[in-house]
């Protein structure tokens, strides 16, 4: 038996789980111990990779990048440029570090010096890799959405439980102190009871170039459309050839479903940090939008969205709203937005319409002292080194995945609701719509062999 199946084996009788599978990462054994490296690997080197996950991870001096993998070897010969120029730079242990280069995140994670995994891949290559990734025993930071299916984001959700990998969402709101603080004054009652919250959400504006052109030589091409039907290439379909500006792929329903789940992860997530609704959902769900009638982007245009929860709390969803969340209850109101920070460049909202971070209907309600008895939320300063925090000490990290997948889920029945005329009634329990068929079947989407969660190797571990 080797020595690594055997501690693993060991530790599953210690904690009395024999039979329930686990998977060791190997920076919590031998020389990869948590004080020292751990290494990672990136999975997708395009434009949120570059700007943000990879930039915000390499000052860590426990973390370090040994590999990138893309579908698009301009990319991935990019990623591991500014890897080994980010080390070049910095010198001491990072210097002379090479980045070894996969064509097929899949080898990547055969890799047994890799400890962890960061996903910045489109969004419906989210679940599938961040699954592979558990079941390897690697630690993952995902990118939201966590899913583009409720059935893969359960799927996902009770794969890192079993496997015990750490999992961070990319839901870096809960890491901005204005967001917490909104949520904390809510929870302890700084407004009364809360009976309403308004989310501003942009919608995306259509357009796009739809006629085929060949296929970049750089690029797979069959790969990258995944689990997806054929279509032909088209730049405008996938990310630019020259530069890291906003891909098309985020306007094209196939691979996603708009600002919906583009920023609404980030709003519905902090909104339920506030509403300590972050383990269940609404009861009902009805909505309306907007779509385009032509041209190659298809996602949700103008839109409203209404949930309602137990308890009378009720979220309007809208573009006429401030982008941001308010909260609003019997004696006062809470607002609270990103401000001046974007994640990227290209965020799709101007600064402008969002500055002001945290506001109320009285100043005195935030400058409320939170009492050593009352309710104190998680802290995090940032959401990449609270990650790599928690894959040292095993806790859970800010944005861990079952409350990622039930923010990602009010998102994807309020998709659903606007394809559908009519009130949906949800069961936030068992995840299905009430005495709805067709909605039902809205709640996973087919995929094209052999790419998708449903042929992922291991499952039945």
């Amino acid at each position: 038996m080797k020595r690594r199946e055997f501690l693993t084996r060991s530790t599953a009788v210690a904690a009395g789980i024999v039979g329930f599978p686990m998977i060791v990462p190997s920076h919590v054994l031998g020389q990869n111990a948590p004080s020292n490296k751990i290494n990672i690997g990136q999975i997708g080197c395009g434009r949120i990779a570059r700007t943000h996950d990879m930039i915000s991870t390499l000052p860590y001096d426990v973390a370090r990048f040994i590999a990138v993998s893309d579908l698009d070897s301009n990319r991935m010969k990019d990623g591991k440029k500014l890897v080994e120029d980010y080390y070049a730079r910095k010198g001491g242990n990072g210097a002379g570090v090479g980045v070894t280069m996969y064509g097929d995140y899949k080898d990547m994670l055969q890799n047994p010096d890799i400890d962890a995994v960061i996903i910045s891949t489109p969004d419906h290559w989210h679940s599938q890799p961040a699954i592979e990734a558990a079941l390897a025993g690697k630690d993952i930071y995902l990118q939201k959405p966590t899913s583009l299916t409720v059935t893969e984001g359960r799927l996902l959700s009770n794969i890192v439980h079993r496997q015990g990998v750490i999992l961070q969402v990319g839901t870096q709101q809960r890491s901005s102190k204005q967001f917490r603080i909104a949520a904390e004054l809510v929870r302890n009652g700084r407004i009364g009871k809360l009976h309403t919250v308004k989310v501003g959400l942009p919608g995306d504006p259509p357009g796009g170039d739809a006629t085929p052109m060949p296929v970049p030589a750089n690029l797979n091409y069959d790969m990258w459309l995944g689990s997806t039907p054929q279509v032909p290439y088209t730049e405008m379909r996938v990310h630019p050839q020259k530069g890291y500006g906003r891909p098309g792929w985020l306007r094209c329903e196939q691979f996603g479903a708009g600002m919906i789940t583009g920023w609404g992860q980030h709003h519905f997530d902090s909104a339920a940090w506030g509403m300590d609704t972050e383990f269940t959902g609404p009861i009902s769900v009805e909505a309306q939008a907007e779509f385009p009638k032509s041209g190659l982007w298809d996602v949700h245009g103008d839109f409203k969205v209404k949930a309602v929860y137990e308890n009378d709390l009720t979220m309007h969803v809208s573009g006429d709203y401030p982008n941001g969340i308010r909260y609003e209850g019997t004696d006062g109101w809470i607002f609270v937005s990103r401000g001046n920070y974007v994640a990227t460049a290209s965020d799709p909202v101007s600064q402008a319409n969002s500055a002001k971070a945290l506001d109320a209907s009285d100043p005195k309600i935030l400058s409320s002292t939170i009492g050593p008895n009352e309710i104190h939320l998680y802290v995090s300063n940032e959401q990449h080194g609270n990650w790599l925090d928690c894959i040292q000490s095993r806790k859970q990290p800010i944005s861990p995945v079952e409350i990622g997948h039930r923010a990602c889920t009010v998102c994807l029945i309020s998709h659903i609701a606007m394809k559908l005329p009519r009130k949906l009634r949800w069961n936030p329990n068992t995840e299905r719509f009430i005495d709805d068929d067709q909605a039902n079947s809205m709640l996973s989407r087919p995929q094209r062999y052999p790419y998708g969660t449903n042929y992922a190797k291991g499952l039945n571990l």
